[in-house]
């Protein structure tokens, strides 16, 4: 059932968001439902969302499309989580390459889950003029991407894809690839990868790269030793300890990023490893702390300013209504300590 009344007595208007959700269709089926400029459809979908529509209170604001062209210099942003340092450095850059245009942001969290990122989608409500998310999947579109569509409201993503919109991407191919080639240089043979989740172009790219070196190399990969993971430090530590426990474990480990490369080192340190020297580590991103742990940690560099800066230009097309692009930057291979040549 959908709340009408906010805490505190307030009624809030209903949305168009609210009425998919009733009805469990995209916002843009609703969007033709009830767009008097369409012939009246008679399909039961159709009636139903009409019915709910009304149940609910919701009725299309015909001065909405015109307030939206009416510039807030706000965009608002969308990211995972901000206790992600990844997450929370590629936001600071968008707000700064966003206070050099003089506009502002506004961001939300989804916790990666799609029906979260509907509800943040709430910032539409605070009239922002464009939309920067961070949290495209390759499992769907969601129901936020729809919405965006609907309201014509002009979006950009950054470091992930779904495959279709404008996006500011790191050549993440690359990424996994110099990750793996730098391993194997140093005489590897047997290398583990924590992959992070599938349905993050991300991480797809990145084990592209490792899988492409390996092959480049003619090393065998062991599919044993290459598991899915998520973004997080307990999930590295977690696939890291069932990597270490196989009877063949590998003798060096590409991560998906920074965090799952340092619970791969932890899970090391608990059954008695030491990194380098029993094994090899490579992160991913170059977050501060890489250079501040007790073996500094080899990386692949991603530059966030250059991925800040070519999102809010991507959102600045947009809104210019100019055709879609993909930026792809390249990322760097940087050599410290929790790598070394095989025994």
């Amino acid at each position: 059932m959908i709340q009408r009344q906010a805490a505190g007595g307030k009624r809030r208007r209903p949305t168009m968001a609210d009425v998919a959700r009733a009805a469990g269709v995209n916002p843009s089926t609703v969007s033709r439902a009830l767009d008097s400029r369409h012939p009246l459809s008679r399909s039961d979908t159709a009636d139903r969302i009409r019915r709910i529509a009304e149940d609910i209170g919701y009725t299309p604001d015909p001065s909405a499309a015109s307030l939206r062209r009416q510039s807030t210099r706000t965009i608002g942003v969308l990211v995972p989580r901000l206790t992600d340092t990844v997450m929370a450095m590629l936001y600071e850059e968008i707000a700064a390459a966003c206070h050099e245009q003089d506009l502002f942001t506004l961001v939300a969290t989804t916790g990666d889950s799609p029906e979260a990122e509907l509800a943040a989608g709430r910032l539409l409500e605070r009239r922002v003029d464009a939309m920067i998310l961070t949290t495209a999947r390759l499992d769907g579109p969601g129901r936020l991407l729809p919405l965006l569509a609907a309201e014509q409201i002009p979006y950009a993503l950054a470091m992930r894809t779904d495959g279709h919109g404008p996006a500011a991407l790191v050549d993440d191919r690359l990424g996994g690839y110099l990750a793996a080639r730098h391993l194997i240089d140093l005489g590897h043979t047997r290398l583990g990868l924590v992959a992070g989740p599938s349905y993050a172009s991300s991480a797809r790219g990145r084990e592209e790269g490792f899988r492409r070196a390996l092959a480049e190399a003619r090393l065998p990969v062991d599919d044993a030793l290459v598991r899915s993971s998520g973004f997080t430090m307990d999930s590295g530590e977690e696939i890291g300890a069932e990597l270490l426990a196989l009877p063949q474990p590998p003798t060096a480990v590409c991560t998906v990023n920074d965090n799952t490369a340092i619970g791969v080192m932890s899970a090391a340190r608990r059954v008695g490893l030491r990194v380098p020297d029993d094994l090899s580590v490579v992160g991913f991103n170059d977050t501060p702390v890489a250079t501040r742990l007790p073996a500094p940690l080899t990386t692949v560099r991603v530059s966030f300013r250059e991925l800040a800066r070519g999102a809010v230009n991507l959102v600045q097309r947009a809104i210019d209504g100019k055709p879609a692009q993909t930026i792809t930057y390249a990322p760097t291979l940087i050599p410290r300590g929790s790598t070394t040549r095989r025994p």
